[in-house]
């Protein structure tokens, strides 16, 4: 083999050497000046009012003046970036929204009212946000195009009303009904897809922006390709399990969505075919499947053939199988796992300083963890999956997900330059729109938030001799597992206190999901992969935690497509050194009451519910992990039981949920009296069980018998919640 062009190359190198010098640097400082503008630009969004405005007669006949902010350690401009600071997610492009209208009317859909209604907070144009979407949707562009995505504020921002007055809670749950918002949205893009007037509408308003679009064909192509793509999303995630509002099961969504785009052609024939009827029948001949399956990519099945993959499996015409609604539920259930475990979205204040998050402690937050973290909640709120099979030789996040092992793939490269062959090997590349650099921006960014403090100018004065009184009962039974953290102290360190689901009896409905769901793992097949308790080769068919886990890490190994080449590793190497250095949290082992994991369950640990501190508990109802308790109060008050008394006090077993009018006595929204969601407390993942060690009917874990809390004491305790 001659040397000489690599001779030649060196010597290009040595003699030019000052100017690729003076070329990194420039480089360098580029990125840097690049991230100090970025920090300068953080501060122009500083409208007082943070965007919020007042809405009369919403939805429930809610009226309110514009919203206050309590002292939460952000200043106006922080509460808006954090808003509207894009991470990669895009629901549908950018035009397509500003101008859809509603289903049945002429508004538009995202007019300040209908908003609204799915109880997403309204906002006025800001610098930010110059078309005044409402908090957490913003304008994304990816590969040049712009989309309308969600950000973290989306589902953690919360709003709390009293008497025509209002409090916008940064970091706090949502009141959000997403798949209401998402079948609407469907039904509204079919709607603009009908000629007539409002499609006429629809098209004008979209050509008008000056945008990413052209001609009227082109604005109808791309509206009949995404109402696909948002149809397919809503049947692959149909639950019988009814969410309402305050909460999604964003776990069962996000594991679909990987499957989604890990599963192969091979593996989709195989599950097809498999799947049966209720009799035991096949519900598809082979033929049919190979019919439905026709021009599919080998590898890895994309966003837009599964979307064709749909419409044929519903199709009569040219021999498809032509099924109906039930059929094809039956079918998604062979390739996906029913979302039937909605929870509430968890407030972010402490999220920072907390060593295991989510409620089932499913993620270490040590590390570049909060990283990959993030990047999971992308995957499961839109962010776009290009992830293609691709011919090389190495790739760091082939490497890291295990595709390809680096002495190996040296190996094999060295072998294939002396036998004259390419010595490749078909490895993912997990290229995506998530947004690495405003992911870990945003974490740091979560560090200085602060729980919200009971405002006594608008709720009323603490009685502080009753708090006194409740301080000494919440030592005695909840300090064990809620700890009291200074919310002050930028040093401090949140302990999440895990309790297994067999002891704390709440619905394990969530918990046992994100153990027992399974999927195909693609081309993921027989790599090895690391758990706690040691590396295990991933089956064809395996645990849906241990296939997120495996993308999460290639996606983060992969940096930014829309950035030129030298930029984008720059950035890449940044954010993975920034989120490594600017996190205090060190890898630790699980404290508290549960099974750990083994080589025989490796995920045991997950069928447990973390406990953390309740500093701020006040203003994020509904309670327990799946907002199956309206309030506080009601939260101390045992479930009823088959042989109880009619006459006794317990939890409500029916109540309505929706409102933000907020009960500062019981501490938690109004729950009758309106129209709102029935949340009906009957079936799994719904169950209003557990947690009852105020009624002493759930054994504690130090053995300690105590009696019930009386009348007194619940409310004693009450008020010392308020303090926190």
């Amino acid at each position: 083999m001659s040397t000489k062009p690599l001779s030649k190359l060196l010597s290009a190198l040595k003699k030019n050497r000052r100017y690729i010098a003076y070329g990194m640097l420039a480089v360098v400082a580029s990125m840097f000046i690049s991230l100090a503008a970025g920090k300068i630009y953080q501060n122009w969004d500083d409208d007082p009012d943070r965007g919020a405005i007042a809405i009369d007669n919403g939805a429930f006949g809610e009226s309110y003046q514009t919203p206050v902010y309590l002292e939460q350690g952000w200043k106006p401009e922080q509460s808006l970036w954090f808003y509207n600071t894009t991470q990669g997610s895009a629901l549908l492009p950018y035009d397509l929204f500003i101008a859809l209208e509603q289903k049945d009317s002429d508004a538009l859909f995202r007019s300040a009212l209908n908003m609204d209604e799915y109880r997403y907070l309204p906002q006025k144009p800001t610098f930010f946000n110059p078309d005044g979407l409402p908090v957490g949707m913003v304008k994304d562009t990816y590969q040049g195009k712009d989309y309308m995505g969600f950000t973290c504020a989306a589902c953690h921002t919360g709003q709390v009303n009293y008497k025509g007055r209002a409090i916008r809670i940064d970091g706090g749950p949502a009141m959000a009904d997403m798949v209401t918002f998402l079948h609407d949205l469907d039904a509204a893009m079919q709607a603009a897809l009908q000629p007539g007037a409002k499609q006429q509408r629809f098209v004008e308003a979209v050509l008008a922006l000056e945008n990413n679009y052209d001609s009227k064909q082109q604005v109808l192509d791309s509206l009949a390709e995404w109402q696909k793509k948002v149809q397919l999303y809503n049947i692959v995630n149909h639950s019988r399990t009814e969410y309402g509002y305050a909460r999604l099961d964003a776990f069962g969504r996000i594991y679909n969505r990987v499957l989604q785009h890990v599963l192969n052609k091979e593996q989709a024939r195989e599950l097809l075919a498999m799947a049966t009827n209720p009799a035991g029948g096949r519900i598809l001949t082979i033929e049919q499947v190979d019919k439905v399956l026709e021009g599919v990519d080998e590898t890895i099945i994309r966003d837009g053939e599964f979307s064709q993959i749909i419409t044929r499996l519903m199709s009569t015409e040219d021999g498809y199988p032509g099924l109906n609604l039930r059929q094809l539920l039956t079918v998604r259930n062979a390739l996906f796992n029913e979302p039937n475990a909605p929870v509430s979205y968890p407030f972010l204040w402490d999220i920072a300083q907390s060593d295991y998050v989510q409620w089932n402690g499913i993620a270490n937050n040590a590390d570049v963890g909060p990283l990959g973290r993030n990047t999971g909640e992308v995957i499961g709120v839109f962010g776009i999956l290009d992830w293609e099979a691709t011919d090389t030789w190495f790739s760091i996040s082939g490497w890291l997900t295990g595709q390809v092992g680096f002495l190996e793939a040296i190996k094999d490269k060295l072998a294939s330059l002396v036998s004259g062959q390419d010595g490749n090997k078909t490895i993912v590349d997990f290229k995506s729109s998530i947004n690495l650099v405003n992911l870990q921006r945003l974490e740091s960014h979560l560090k200085s938030l602060k729980s919200p403090q009971w405002p006594e100018d608008i709720f009323g004065k603490i009685d502080r001799d009753k708090a006194a009184r409740g301080e000494l009962i919440y030592a005695e039974r909840c300090q064990s597992c809620h700890e009291i953290i200074d919310r002050n102290d930028w040093n401090r360190v949140v302990i999440g206190k895990m309790d297994s689901i067999d002891v704390v009896g709440t619905d394990p409905t969530m918990a046992v999901n994100s153990v027992s769901y399974t999927g195909r793992s693609g081309h993921f097949k027989h790599t090895y992969q690391p758990t706690g308790v040691g590396d295990t080769i991933t089956q064809g068919t395996a645990p849906v935690a241990e296939i997120l886990t495996v993308v999460t890490k290639g996606v983060v190994a992969t940096p930014d497509p829309d950035k030129w080449l030298v930029r984008r590793w720059l950035d890449w190497m940044y954010t993975l050194g920034m989120s490594f250095f600017d996190n205090e949290i060190k890898p630790s082992i699980k404290q508290g009451n549960y099974q750990a994991d083994t080589t025989a369950n490796p995920y045991q640990s997950l069928l447990s519910y973390k406990a953390r501190s309740l500093n701020g508990i006040w203003a994020t109802a509904p309670y327990l992990h799946n907002g199956s308790v309206p309030t506080l109060y009601d939260l101390l008050l045992p479930k009823k039981r088959a042989d109880d008394p009619e006459e006794g006090a317990y939890r409500p077993d029916e109540f309505m949920v929706g409102s933000r009018e907020y009960d500062p006595v019981k501490m938690g929204f109004r729950y009758e009296g309106f129209d709102g969601f029935s949340f009906k407390t009957f079936r799994a993942g719904d169950l209003n069980s557990g947690h009852e060690y105020a009624a002493a009917r759930t054994e504690r874990a130090d053995g300690k018998q105590l009696k019930p809390l009386t009348e007194q004491q619940r409310w004693d305790l009450i008020e010392f919640l308020k303090t926190l």
